[in-house]
């Protein structure tokens, strides 16, 4: 390695995780409001998986490398880059990069580090926090008393609204794929635990709020989930759409999104403006920040693996066995 280089995880064309190796890449410059950050740990998320299959390509001006989230050291940044100082530990949303030894962020998405968590508990917050965050929170208007129904409560995405959902006073059901991980949902917070495989999650979530139905549904399975989601919803109900794991298309009866008055909304988080992700990490400053400095809510790790070894951490992550979520460690 060169100064001007580093290592970082090169996709050898598109493909399962084997196409994932170790090899050199260019060491980024800081440009306009940008911090370089000395790369301590990387999540890893969906998205990832997707772009290496060759269904997801980054955004116009991110970088090839995998990875949308980071914890490290500010060794670098740009001459109008004045909200850190060279030296400080943070954990940053990125549009790309965070596989490799550096990686740019812009300074409006970083965010100190919250006192009493490790370098791999900061790299596992970024993507989940901010998604969860403006989908649950902001687009599904989730209030403390209201019942909570999120599905994959055994993913990165479903800890991590498990977890914020309890701190703000919701009545939470997780569905997830075994018993083992339903029952690990409920130890983590949520109050009815549902195995999809063997049970109803329709018959489960109105037996669970008294016939009432789920106020805010949060949705990463889209098909043939939709019109069910809408027979669990509440009166006056939100279902959030952030993610489509059954396929983007659902024949479906809208009846009941009128009879119910349901709003059924949606987002994506990486395509937006940095901006606009900046509002989003004001606001968990604001809002989520203390929490986790209290200890109130935190991510949940499954496991680590080496930069050397993504494309093992890629295997974990499709196998479906994971609950909470894969960190890169370099």
């Amino acid at each position: 390695m060169t100064a001007k280089s580093m290592q970082a995880i090169i996709a050898a064309g598109s493909g399962g995780p084997d196409v994932l190796r170790l090899g050199a890449a260019p060491r980024p410059a800081p440009r306009e409001r940008e911090l370089l950050i000395k790369v301590a740990a990387a999540g890893v998320n969906r998205p990832d998986a997707l772009q290496r299959q060759g269904l997801y390509p980054p955004p116009p001006g991110a970088p090839d490398i995998l990875g949308l989230e980071i914890s490290g050291e500010i060794i670098e940044r740009a001459p109008d880059a004045s909200r850190y100082e060279v030296g400080d530990r943070v954990l940053a949303l990125v549009p790309g990069g965070g596989y490799a030894e550096y990686c740019l962020a812009d300074e409006r998405n970083a965010l100190p580090i919250p006192a009493g968590l490790s370098m791999v508990e900061a790299a596992a917050i970024p993507e989940t926090f901010f998604t969860v965050w403006t989908n649950m929170f902001e687009r599904g208007q989730l209030k403390s008393g209201e019942s909570l129904l999120v599905h994959g409560g055994g993913s990165g995405i479903g800890t991590t609204a498990i977890g914020l959902a309890k701190a703000f006073g919701a009545f939470v059901i997780a569905t997830a794929g075994s018993d083992e991980k339903t029952a690990a949902c409920i130890r983590l917070g949520a109050d009815v635990g549902v195995n999809y495989r063997s049970e109803d999650f329709v018959a489960a979530t109105l037996k669970a709020t008294g016939n009432k139905g789920a106020d805010v549904i949060l949705d990463m399975v889209g098909g043939d989930y939709v019109a069910r989601n809408y027979a669990a919803a509440a009166r006056d109900g939100r279902i959030v759409q952030i993610a489509f794991l059954n396929g983007w298309q659902a024949t479906l009866d809208l009846r009941p999104l009128m009879v119910k008055r349901l709003t059924h909304t949606g987002s994506t988080l990486r395509p937006r403006s940095a901006a606009e992700k900046g509002e989003i990490a004001d606001a968990l400053r604001a809002s989520v920040w203390p929490l986790l400095a209290q200890g109130r809510c935190k991510p949940v790790i499954d496991s680590t693996f080496p930069l050397a070894d993504a494309a093992g951490a890629h295997a974990r992550m499709e196998s479906s066995q994971h609950f909470g979520k894969i960190v890169l460690t370099l």
